[in-house]
């Protein structure tokens, strides 16, 4: 049986881009680590530090983003990442919303599960939700990891510590 890394689906806004710091919590304000873009002036908070980090963890790194490709064109090469695969959205429908706290799953959770295949994974996204985490559990067979990151601050080192003992842990065979 061939052993394939886990997947580890990351979001842009929130763990890569933080947002949402009041100045009581960031009295210096958020640091820039390049120039402002005119596109997206949040894309200077990209910390470059990032990159290298999540290359260094036992995983396949997929962008599961709305920004699509585009985080391939804007946001990896600020940090240092090669290109990603990008997780496929559905079109949208009445029903889609974050999931967080409403009783239904993250519009994103089916998409994810589609692409994991039954593959371990791990979600880090700002939205993650007890109804993602109950829908993760009744649907997919392989080990899951739903980490929310606060959008606040976006990844830490003790989220850094969360991933990598989760990817490091211990494997189950099917």
């Amino acid at each position: 049986m061939e052993s394939a890394l886990p997947f580890v689906f990351l979001d842009v806004d929130g763990p890569l881009i933080p947002f949402g710091a009041t100045p009581r919590e960031l009295p210096g304000g958020y640091p820039l680590y390049g120039p402002a873009d005119d596109g997206n002036p949040l894309l200077a908070r990209l910390d470059p530090a990032l990159g290298p980090r999540l290359l260094a963890l036992p995983c396949e790194l997929v962008w599961a983003t709305t920004w699509g490709d585009d985080a391939n064109a804007w946001v990896g090469p600020r940090i240092g990442l090669p290109e990603l695969p990008v997780v496929a959205w559905p079109d949208p429908s009445d029903e889609d919303g974050p999931g967080a706290g409403r009783g239904r799953p993250h519009w994103k959770v089916r998409a994810l599960l589609d692409h994991a295949a039954g593959r371990p994974f791990a979600w880090v996204d700002d939205e993650i939700g007890g109804a993602d985490r109950a829908w993760v559990d009744a649907h997919h067979p392989g080990r899951a990891l739903l980490h929310r990151v606060d959008a606040r601050f976006g990844l830490t080192d003790a989220d850094f510590a969360v991933l990598g003992a989760w990817l490091r842990g211990p494997v189950r065979l099917g």
